[in-house]
């Protein structure tokens, strides 16, 4: 015993609490009380450290039972009912009910109550007392120590704080920081309700407006299919409310889900005529599509003075539409393509039918590759309401011109059963209009026209196949396939200057068509236009690098122009080997032609040549349009001096004479690599 009567054990705790309370203890400045010390929370660990507040109040812990870490919270209003968290396989921390009230104002010692999770689990509930002005070097009495027990009155603690937990198991009480981060607010006690967990809770309401309100608060985070998900649920709850549906609206909106949309803002009128937001949100949503019919009815409906920056974006959209409808009715390509592209930068970004009409332009115009490339990126959008389905684009009902220009595109590129398919589908959706009975009259037609031609062709009838080919194209006069293959009905009837003509129609249309370029190639070599069969085979080596036949076609056409010029060719074999060459002279002529010239200069007595040589015989395989030389720079010192060689094996690439590439001891790799490159 102390002289001051108490014992020593206990005066040397006071001592040690009293080293550790400027360190641990609140400062006096309001703006920190309640506000948990940042710097010093570690939400990795089991325990983590928050301050409380100096006055006194109520902390309800509870600990569930999950297969999944678990979270808690803490409840800051005094005297009211404490409700413990519901468990499920993906998260804890769910509300699942009411427990008894919280202990009485004042108590001094812990009340264990049981509670049972939806996991069948069942663990003590620790809670703690209400604490008034407690003590500065102990805890409120109840708090939970690492090892799961209660704190007795008069242990010694760490001042002010209290250890509560962030995850556990067993008997351990759960904290306030849940998954997802963490949260005070200021003034009340720290209820952090964050993240997932808020969701998931959100989840178990069955209130609409808390529902809604949740949704709101994560539509504004960009988070729209949590967002989606909580409207969904106020809907089921209350489907009559006009404001969930309109807020499920802007949801699919941020997910890109227009025409649901559409459906929503419209249900949202149907229960609400006069909802101001729905009107604006779906003339807004029919803007973005195109449509400004449907656009003007919502955003200009009687009563409501439309928005000013909407007006001005439906009247700048309804221009350049009009403007594109009278370029395409008479065939001005380009303007339509110039005003299609207007609408969609004004504001009608999401319209398919805008897309479909750029891609129609460019193939009137002649660019085929570019078409198809602009119909794939068409957005993907099915009708969700007789107002979407029903609108019209060029004459034409909306969706019915999205297939009539896919016919279109499938009839050039010579896909008959395709484009049949795809017309037939817009004279189902639309079967009063024109322009869709025309072009599923001349698809048939032109297809039956086809067939016939083929089957010709194979009977070698081919003055008859070159008729029915004619039939075709007097019905669709850009179909480059029709031209292609009426081009080689002429070849085979020897009259190649009207096979050429034919290609060249077939390749306007299509520049990229291998077998317009094949056949147009062929017909010039008969022709001996040898110039013009070397450009159209060096356009086919660089599309088919691997075709040998096509490589074969280019060498021999290369050597016979340049025979036509006068000039004089050694090397007139068509791959297979390596060329030994060891004078200057034949070196100098091997290295003149046309064609990509590898040559190795080796040493007989190199490890590295050694390995080059038998690469150098797989090449000639590989690139037989290649020719591939080799010097040995002991047998002809004339050359490698020549060619300024100093170190072997060197590999040098020429072109019609000219250097255009030098590699020392290079690997294998990087010799291929650069063969390739020069090859083609």
């Amino acid at each position: 015993m102390s002289h001051s009567g108490k014992p020593i054990a206990e005066l040397g705790l006071d001592t040690l609490t009293d080293r550790f309370r400027s360190s641990l203890s609140y400062e006096d400045d309001k703006d920190n009380v309640n506000k948990p010390d940042f710097r010093e929370l570690d939400l990795g660990s089991p325990v983590s450290p928050l301050r409380t507040r100096a006055s006194g109040l109520t902390i309800t812990t509870t600990t569930t039972s999950s297969s999944s870490s678990s979270s808690g919270s803490i409840s800051g209003r005094n005297g009211s009912n404490a409700v413990p968290w519901r468990s499920d396989s993906n998260h804890s921390g769910e509300l699942s009910g009411s427990v008894e009230s919280s202990p009485k104002a004042g108590a001094s010692r812990g009340v264990k109550s049981n509670g049972r999770s939806d996991s069948g689990g069942s663990h003590p509930l620790v809670y703690s007392g209400s604490v008034n002005s407690p003590a500065a070097n102990v805890f409120p009495t109840g708090n939970i120590c690492p090892s799961g027990k209660v704190l007795k009155t008069g242990m010694a603690s760490r001042t002010s704080r209290i250890d509560v937990l962030r995850s556990g198991s067993g008997n351990y009480g759960h904290g306030s920081i849940m998954r997802g981060g963490v949260a005070a607010k200021s003034g009340g006690v720290g209820d952090v309700v964050v993240g997932v967990e808020s969701l998931n809770r959100a989840m178990w309401s069955n209130e609409p407006e808390e529902l809604k309100r949740l949704g709101n608060e994560q539509h504004k985070k960009g988070h729209f299919a949590e967002a989606l998900a909580l409207y969904d649920k106020a809907i089921a709850i209350a489907s009559g409310n006009a404001a969930y549906h309109c807020n499920r609206a802007a949801a699919l909106m941020g997910l890109k889900r227009l025409p649901e949309a559409v459906k929503e803002c419209e249900e949202a009128i149907r229960l609400d005529p006069g909802y101001v937001r729905a009107h604006h949100r779906l003339g807004s949503l029919f803007l973005s599509l195109g449509q400004v019919e449907n656009a003007r009815r919502h955003l200009c409906f009687p009563g409501h003075q439309p928005d000013p920056v909407e007006l001005q974006k439906l009247q700048a959209i309804e221009k350049h539409l009009s403007k594109c409808t009278d370029a395409r009715r008479v065939g001005d390509w380009e303007n339509a393509l110039r005003e299609d592209d207007a609408a969609i930068a004004s504001g009608a970004s999401t319209s398919p039918q805008l897309f479909a009409c750029r891609a129609e332009a460019l193939l009137k115009l002649h660019q085929l590759d570019d078409a198809v490339l602009r119909l794939s990126t068409l957005p993907k959008f099915e009708p969700s309401t007789p107002s979407y389905s029903r609108a019209k684009f060029f004459g034409m009902l909306s969706e019915a011109y999205i297939f009539f220009v896919h016919a279109q595109i499938e009839m050039a590129l010579g896909r008959f059963e395709e484009a049949l398919t795809a017309v037939e589908k817009a004279g189902q959706i639309d079967p009063r209009n024109v322009e869709v009975l025309v072009l599923l009259n001349n698809v048939r037609l032109v297809g039956r026209a086809r067939a016939r031609g083929n089957d010709l062709f194979k009977s070698e009838r081919f003055t008859e196949a070159c008729s029915a080919y004619g039939e075709g194209l007097r019905l669709d006069s850009t179909n480059s396939v029709l031209y292609c293959n009426r081009a080689a009905c002429w070849y085979k009837l020897g009259h190649w200057d009207l096979s050429i003509g034919d290609c060249n129609q077939a390749l306007r249309v299509q520049p990229n068509y291998t077998k317009a370029l094949l056949r147009r190639a062929a017909s010039n070599k008969k022709l001996e236009r040898w110039e013009e069969a070397v450009r159209d085979y060096e356009v086919l080596r660089r599309e088919l690098p691997y075709d040998r036949e096509v490589a074969e076609s280019l060498f021999h056409a290369q050597v016979a122009m340049k025979q036509s010029r006068g000039e004089e060719v050694y090397n007139l074999k068509f791959g297979g080997e390596v060329e030994v060459v060891s004078g200057l002279e034949q070196f100098r002529a091997a290295i003149s032609a046309p064609c990509a010239s590898v040559v190795h200069f080796k040493a007989a007595s190199n490890l590295q040549c050694k390995q080059i040589s038998p690469f150098m015989d797989k090449l000639c395989i590989r690139y037989p349009s290649t020719s591939f030389i080799q010097v040995d720079v002991d047998v002809s010192p004339t050359i490698a001096n020549a060619e300024n060689v100093r170190i072997v094996p060197t590999i040098k690439i020429y072109k019609r004479g000219s250097r255009v590439k030098e590699m020392v001891c290079p690997s294998l790799e990087v010799m291929e690599s650069s063969v390739r490159h020069y090859s083609i």
